[in-house]
C-alpha cells in the first residue's frame, strides 16, 4: 500500500505563492498517476490537477489553469504542486492521491486508490 505525505501548506496572502509536496513511500511510485484534490469547509472534494507516470500528460481544473503547475520527480518519489497568484477561493485542505491508471492523468475521484492526510492552505484577502 502506498503511503502519501503532503507538506508545504500554510497561511499566505492573496497573490502569493506556495509549493506543495507529496512524498510517496514506495519505489513503485513511477507506476502511478498522481493527483491533487482540495476540499473547502462544507464542500465536496474537488479535482485540482493530475500528472501521469512519466510527467508527459497533465490535467488541471479550469479554476487553476495558468496559476498552478504540477510536476514530479520519480527518483525522489515526490510530486510538486506549484501554486501562484493564490486567491482566497483557493483556501482548502489539499490532498495528494495515487491512481493505478498510470498512463492517464485522470480527473476522476474514484480512480484514486491511495490518499494522503491533507495539508491546509489558507489564502487571506
Amino acid at each position: 500500500q502506498v503511503q502519501l505525505v503532503e507538506s508545504g501548506g500554510g497561511l499566505v496572502q492573496a497573490g502569493d505563492s506556495l509549493r506543495l509536496s507529496c512524498a510517496a513511500s514506495e519505489r513503485t511510485f513511477s507506476s502511478y498517476t498522481m493527483g491533487w484534490f482540495r476540499q473547502a469547509p462544507g464542500k465536496e472534494r474537488d479535482f485540482v490537477a493530475a500528472i501521469n507516470w512519466s510527467g508527459e500528460n497533465t490535467n488541471y481544473a479550469d479554476s487553476v489553469k495558468g496559476r498552478f503547475t504540477l510536476s514530479r520527480d520519480n527518483a525522489k518519489f515526490t510530486v510538486y504542486l506549484q501554486m501562484n497568484s493564490l486567491k482566497p477561493e483557493d483556501t482548502a485542505v489539499y490532498y495528494c492521491a495515487a491512481s493505478i491508471r498510470y498512463n492517464i492523468a485522470t480527473m476522476k475521484y474514484d480512480d484514486y486508490l491511495y490518499w494522503g492526510q491533507g495539508t491546509q492552505v489558507t489564502v487571506s484577502s
